[in-house]
């Protein structure tokens, strides 16, 4: 499934000390080419904010819906809504990890996000955000538990003298 690349990274031109890589676990993800210090700006990615209609009746039944953001609004009575917003740039690329390396900052007005690393991160590590506790899919970090029953085997082996 998928292209055959000789290179299973792709450094990028605007951010020189990130790249893309394709052959993860989690599939895409933005990893540090170069040690990044804590505090430092990763990417400033502008919003495309989706019409609340346009959203439930085109977005929410495409693979895009999976890489929109909540997004504070006003609905047509001045009733505050939650919308959905496309980010670009890479606001949509960013990975999910609990123990997240990366920090973000919503600017509702200029209808932009300021990403920031949220810890000193060391070359090689991959730059995630957290997206909350309530996940759409398995989360890739937390180890898989035996099912009850092998605990139980388990437990039967013991011996105690």
């Amino acid at each position: 499934m998928g292209i055959l690349l000789e290179t299973p990274s792709v450094p990028l031109q605007r951010c020189p000390d990130l790249e893309i890589r394709i052959d993860t676990p989690k599939g895409r993800g933005v990893f540090a080419a170069k040690n990044i210090p804590a505090k430092t700006i990763i990417d400033i990615c502008p919003v495309l904010l989706l019409g609340m209609q346009e959203n439930i009746d085109h977005i929410e039944h495409t693979s895009l819906f999976h890489y929109t953001y909540n997004w504070p609004n006003l609905d047509s009575k001045s009733e505050k809504k939650s919308a959905q917003a496309v980010i670009f740039g890479l606001g949509s690329m960013f990975n999910h990890k609990h123990d997240q390396n990366v920090v973000w900052v919503r600017d509702i007005d200029r209808l932009i996000i300021t990403y920031r690393a949220a810890r000193d991160i060391l070359a090689g590590e991959e730059l995630c955000i957290s997206y909350g506790s309530h996940l759409t899919f398995k989360d890739a970090d937390v180890p898989e538990l035996p099912p009850p029953e092998t605990e139980i085997e388990q437990l039967n082996h013991i011996q105690i003298d």
